[in-house]
């Protein structure tokens, strides 16, 4: 019987794919919420590559910096919707051009 074993390429060509995923969404797409999804989805990515080099290092320091990625994002995502729920009140859509005006 053949058994296939996952190894560390597999985890990083995961991550690598996801976080290029994130990558397009964030440049491609104009919505606020997708473009925060895509910033969580680039996080996530990141968070399979801190584990699975952690795993095959035997070493816990990359699953330890995962709970402080996780913190971060969770942070983001919060701060980031109070941000568009504010351009939705004030501007009555959400729209990332209202965010251009932002620039200094």
């Amino acid at each position: 019987m053949l058994e296939l074993e996952v190894g560390l390429s597999h985890y990083l060509v995961l991550s690598a794919a996801l976080f290029i995923v994130g990558i397009m969404g964030v440049l491609i797409r104009k919505n606020t919420i997708v473009i925060l999804m895509s910033i969580e989805l680039m996080l996530n990515a990141v968070n399979i590559t801190f584990v699975a080099f952690s795993r095959f290092l035997n070493n816990m320091d990359g699953q330890i910096s995962v709970f402080f990625v996780m913190a971060v994002a969770a942070a983001e995502a919060a701060i980031g919707l109070a941000i568009a729920v504010a351009v939705f009140k004030r501007f009555h859509g959400i729209n990332i051009r209202f965010f251009e005006n932002l620039k200094g």
